[in-house]
């Protein structure tokens, strides 16, 4: 098939507002869930210990400690079933994936280093995310241009 195409085709399945966060950071993911003939929003609040793939099929685990246990959940990005994702508090890690915290009990499971900036008022967070989605699309840019200058 045509990549072209294939693109037109993703492009409406891809979510309206991009969801901006990054590994180490503590979010909520609010999942729509159908029991019966019922629909309901259910709460996964968690460290996000990894992200991959690409495009639609891009997706992260989300790891929390429940009764004493670790349970990891992995959520596309794109899916019309994640109804939204809250961004708690940003972390700051020097790692891709955080698959250590698997062998971490109690506190030490959930403790990511928090980002060091003082108490960020609303216009700061709005400010921050905007900037981070624009270094993540200029990127995304220069690597595209870097490869259409390969061809």
């Amino acid at each position: 098939m045509n990549q072209a195409l294939l693109k037109k085709i993703e492009s409406a399945q891809f979510r309206k507002e991009p969801a901006v966060f990054n590994v180490g950071d503590s979010v909520r993911v609010h999942t729509k869930v159908v029991e019966g003939d019922k629909e309901r929003i259910q709460v996964f609040p968690g460290v996000v210990i990894g992200k991959r793939g690409t495009g639609l099929n891009e997706t992260f685990t989300v790891r929390r400690i429940s009764y004493g246990e670790g349970v990891e959940r992995v959520f596309p990005i794109h899916s019309p079933r994640v109804e939204k994702i809250e961004v708690e508090r940003h972390g700051s890690v020097r790692r891709a994936k955080l698959t250590y915290l698997r062998k971490r009990i109690g506190k030490g499971a959930t403790l990511v280093k928090e980002v060091e900036t003082e108490k960020l008022t609303a216009e700061a967070k709005a400010a921050a995310s905007a900037e981070r989605a624009a270094v993540k699309a200029a990127t995304a840019s220069a690597k595209a241009a870097a490869k259409a200058a390969a061809k």
